[in-house]
């Protein structure tokens, strides 16, 4: 049996288990690992300036690239709590990262040595499994079972500890002897899915809610084809956003009190059976249990047996992986519709999709400083069907939910439930590490850039080139939209005068300079203050992040208070702002229902686009 130090052992194990690239930062405590990367050079390695920047890179990657999974690596001490807000926002979002961190040697763990702080009891309540690993035979076992819990079940992040002294252990170990543990997934019965589909056959205006567990499962095809074969519009979520397209005539728009379409709630408020597949029923999607659940009867199929029942109870619950779930439910309803037993779902397609052209909101602007909708309008029209967008938090995420269109799976790149501010440059990065490839633009406002900033180094270090709009409002917004039911606009603003923004170079009174800092840091940037100069500039970045092979900036100076559409329940969305209806008999007033000779033509269409 072949000898070797526990790291190198750790090195060979990450090699079989599929790891690519790692993100980190070196120190001491780490050091032995860093050495046997080095050693081995089969693992690319992407240094940050912040080890929680190493963690959201490690999570864009995971992201990006379906079946692999993101190591981020950091010292004793501070690097640990630094991957803490990454580490929960994994967890939240029920996504595979593994955290790799350097500890003082064993005898120093409980004498207040330097750096040395119990990193895995911080670490548990945000990983499915956090441990210090005490014995040196023990480091390629951990690793094992550390993939075989982020891959099996609701996937999720692990956290590894590894004293220095176990590090440079010696231990023997072949590796030719070593292979992954078998994933496990809980998978739907047959007699489950006809459950299903026997309620589901019961209501008159059913929906599909498409979570994120279909994109994780890589099950997008199956769910357009089971949409397609039953009739039923789907309702993604925010994380399911992508799972079908969104020129889709069966894509029903999102529901939710901010990132949500008028057309998608809507629907939802009409529908009467709701068949949920990979989601949670978030509160920023559902509002209130009570307006949500009123009058609808619902199914709910996911990976985690805790997840069903909650938020609230449906009428009917399948533990199961989503894919799987779809396959049977495929089958299922090919046979069914074989058999003539299918309902006609076209109308009530027809009157969804007749609602999806006409409920629109405004966003061609030309006022100055910019409207954002303008922005998004414009960044529609530029980018086309095949970009994919990194966003977290913010009403610059609100709003491109409201705004943009997106096509296919791990096109929308968003940080949902935990939505960390920073988050969305270092993601953007994982995702251009993942895939060389495809176009990505990030999507941040102001405050979101400011927090982890410095990563743009990384980007112009590493050549890892994407456009990364900014909308500037110098405020909090989302946040000084909040305090208006407190009515104040209190420490939210981040306006002042820049001493250094002199003789024109940058818009008075917006504070920092977001073009100097990311030129110093060594990329490309473009300020935009006219809704003539979008398209342009956007078209500019792209040459420029080609060109140089660098990330590059596109500030648009936006209106400084522009309140986004949202409310307090799905019924109750206060638009703000001046909203579309290109069909006058339209109104809250009669549920948004169209005439019936209106849903009749449209029903030959859908009949035309999905049979």
């Amino acid at each position: 049996m072949p000898k070797m130090r526990a790291v190198d052992a750790a090195v060979l194990v990450l090699e079989r288990e599929g790891i690519e690239c790692a993100f980190g930062v070196p120190g001491a405590a780490i050091n032995p690992l860093y050495s046997a990367l080095r050693a081995r050079g089969t693992i690319r390695h992407i240094l940050a300036r912040h080890v929680e920047g190493a963690s959201h890179m490690a999570d864009g990657y995971t992201r990006a690239k379906p079946g692999k999974i993101g190591l981020c690596i950091g010292t004793s001490g501070p690097a640990g709590t630094d991957m803490i807000t990454g580490l929960y926002t994994a967890q939240a979002d029920s996504l595979p990262i593994l955290c790799i961190t350097g500890q003082a040697p064993r005898a120093k763990l409980h004498k207040e040595d330097f750096q040395a702080v119990d990193i895995e009891s911080i670490a548990k309540p945000v990983t499915k499994w956090a441990v210090t690993v005490r014995e040196p035979a023990l480091v390629p076992r951990a690793l094992q079972q550390a993939f075989h819990l982020m891959r099996s079940g609701r996937p999720g992040p692990v956290l590894i500890d590894l004293p220095l002294d176990v590090q440079l252990g010696e231990i023997e170990f072949d590796i030719a002897t070593y292979e992954p543990l078998p994933v496990y997934k809980p998978a739907a019965t047959r007699k489950q899915i006809e459950a299903a589909m026997d309620l589901l056959e019961q209501g008159e205006r059913p929906l599909i809610v498409a979570g994120g567990g279909i994109i994780n499962a890589d099950a997008a095809d199956l769910l357009v084809r089971f949409a397609e074969l039953t009739g039923i519009p789907v309702i993604p979520t925010l994380m399911g956003w992508g799972a079908i397209p969104d020129d889709h005539p069966l894509m029903a728009g999102m529901v939710g009190l901010q990132t949500s379409h008028r057309y998608g709630n809507a629907t939802f408020l009409r529908s009467d059976m709701v068949l949920g597949i990979g989601n949670r029923w978030a509160n920023r999607h559902t509002g209130s249990i009570e307006v949500y659940t009123k009058g609808r009867r619902f199914i709910h199929v996911d990976i985690e047996p805790t997840q069903i029942g909650r938020v609230f109870c449906p009428d009917l619950g399948i533990v199961s992986d989503a894919k799987a779930a779809l396959a049977l439910f495929v089958a299922v309803a090919e046979e069914r519709k074989r058999a003539g037993r299918l309902p006609d779902r076209s109308a009530w397609a027809a009157e969804c999709l007749h609602r999806k052209r006409v409920m629109q909101r405004r966003s061609h602007y030309d006022d100055v400083p910019l409207k954002p909708q303008r922005v998004f309008q414009e960044m529609v029209e530029h980018f086309g069907d095949d970009t994919t967008y990194v966003t977290t938090i913010g009403n610059g995420q609100i709003q491109g939910a409201q705004f943009l269109k997106v096509f296919r799976p791990r096109h929308w790149i968003n940080c949902g439930q935990a939505g960390p501010l920073g988050w969305t440059l270092p993601a953007a990065l994982g995702v251009r590490a993942a895939d060389p490839d495809r176009r990505i633009v990030g999507l941040s406002g102001d405050y979101d850039f400011q927090f982890l900033i410095e990563e743009l180094a990384v980007g112009a270090q590493h050549r890892l080139p994407y456009v990364h709009v900014v909308l500037n409002n110098a405020y909090l917004g989302l946040i000084r939209q909040a305090q208006r039911n407190f009515k104040m606009d209190f420490e939210v603003s981040l306006a002042f005068e820049n001493i250094n923004m002199k003789d024109g170079s940058g818009p008075t009174g917006y504070g920092v300079d977001h073009v100097a800092v990311a030129e110093g840091l060594g990329c490309k940037a473009i300020r935009v203050e006219s809704p003539n100069a979008i398209r342009g500039a956007l078209a500019e970045a792209e040459r420029l992040a080609a060109e140089h092979q660098v990330p590059v900036v596109v500030e648009f100076v936006v209106e400084r208070q522009t309140n986004v559409a949202m409310g307090t329940e799905i019924d109750a969305i206060n638009e703000f702002d001046d909203t579309l209806c290109l069909d006058p008999s339209l109104s809250k007033e009669n549920g948004w229902v169209p005439a019936p000779e209106t849903i009749e033509a449209t029903r030959q269409e859908v009949l035309a686009a999905v049979g």
